[in-house]
């Protein structure tokens, strides 16, 4: 976000077409006129300096938005609550749905804007100053997490703005009560990771007819592949793709018992379009081949 408070109630561009002649990126600041933000700044709210925060906002954006940074000397946080939006890093791409929150240390590139030119996306935004008190949100570079509190960080932050000009008393609390929500946002996470990855892997056993990837999962639950298969051999005690492998071939010794259904039938059931691939997959886990256990089904 901007660095300096500005009132962006008509439609704003700012760009600086110099750009960073290694990378590539350029300082740029785009919003509609139907683009609604309220702004939290230190100016209005004292109370935010005595929390470390350099400014914060509510925003509700549409028919156009984009804020591109070469690089900043504050922490930038975003609170998803509804629509969608899009992040652009130096490594990848995150789409940014409801009930996330992105992280953006100092000093580093990126660009968020809304998901598609004339969609909406509803968030709150944080930017923190760059002291050791927020160190634990930094210190583990620029992602994106499922959290449970953008809905609480966006009251807090709502009631925080009603206060500007109002009860000192009243904006310390909730000052020092988002201080507190931020603080507890990244003490959940590792938990958070572990639910996320249980949560997935509960929807792709409810999906094994999907083709499945370990990078695709790994995006899903807004994880690296690497920080993935550590959490899967955490829950499952094996990698992500065998953990994949295991639901599939369980599942297919339950459907290899219908007789109606043919060996082809089950094998794209189980997301696999070639037939024996899926028998040379079985044989591997089994021991035998999808016909033969068929057989030794009606030796019993």
């Amino acid at each position: 976000m901007l660095e300096k408070p500005e009132n962006l109630c008509e439609s704003v561009t700012i760009e600086r077409r110099l750009k960073d002649k290694k990378t590539g990126w350029v300082e740029k600041v785009y919003l509609s006129e139907a683009c609604k933000e309220r702004f939290l700044t230190q100016s209005d709210l004292p109370e935010l300096t005595d929390n470390e925060f350099f400014m914060a906002g509510l925003a509700e954006l549409s028919d156009g938005y984009e804020i591109e940074r070469v690089s900043t000397s504050i922490h930038t946080l975003l609170f998803t609550l509804d629509g969608k939006g899009k992040l652009t890093t130096e490594d990848k791409e995150y789409d940014l749905l409801p009930n996330t929150l992105t992280i953006l240390p100092a000093g580093l590139p990126f660009r968020f804007e809304l998901a598609e030119a004339s969609g909406y996306w509803k968030m709150a935004w944080v930017l923190l100053e760059p002291t050791d008190k927020w160190h634990p949100i930094s210190a583990h570079g620029q992602r994106v997490e499922f959290t449970q509190l953008s809905e609480q960080v966006w009251s807090v932050m709502n009631l925080l703005h009603s206060e500007i000009s109002g009860r000192s008393s009243y904006r310390k609390l909730f000052a020092s009560e988002l201080s507190r929500l931020l603080l507890g946002s990244t003490t959940l996470a590792p938990s958070n990771s572990v639910l996320r990855v249980q949560s997935v892997f509960n929807e792709i056993e409810s999906q094994l007819h999907h083709n499945w990837t370990v990078k695709g999962i790994a995006e899903q639950c807004f994880l690296s592949t690497e920080q993935l298969n550590r959490i899967t051999k955490q829950l499952y005690q094996c990698s992500t793709q065998q953990r994949l492998i295991t639901l599939r071939m369980e599942k297919a010794v339950d459907l290899l018992h219908y007789r109606e259904w043919s060996i082809g039938m089950v094998a794209q059931r189980l997301g696999y379009a070639d037939p024996f691939n899926f028998t040379h997959r079985f044989r591997q886990y089994h021991g035998c081949s999808p016909r033969e256990f068929r057989k030794r089904l009606d030796l019993h």
